[in-house]
């Protein structure tokens, strides 16, 4: 009996919105609706990555659970629950950073 070998299939959220958006404009008027959501959530990805923690470590840095941790990080995709800055703030100093918010 031959292995089964896991493959995941490629994903590339910024292609596929680009394509979608190519064939929707409300997809993309939507889309472009979020796009500080998803830039809040690729510096928290970022910052994470940066300081080499897991969820869970930086969960128990916060003082919080690690489902509670995923619910702040999935949050900011979807508008639902947002967490306050108190929340980011300490989310910063758990992966050693300072938070900081730019009007641009």
């Amino acid at each position: 009996m031959s292995e089964v070998k896991y493959q995941p299939v490629p994903f590339k959220p910024k292609v596929f919105a680009e394509q979608q958006g190519k064939k929707s404009h409300s997809f993309k008027a939507e889309y472009e609706a979020l796009e500080d959501e998803f830039a809040a959530l690729a510096a928290l990805l970022q910052a994470r990555q940066a300081a080499a923690l897991t969820q869970a470590e930086v969960a128990t840095r916060m003082g919080i659970s690690k489902s509670r941790l995923a619910q702040i990080e999935s949050s900011l995709g979807h508008q639902k629950n947002s967490p306050s800055l108190a929340t980011l703030r300490r989310y910063a100093e758990a992966c050693g950073k300072k938070l900081l918010i730019q009007i641009v």
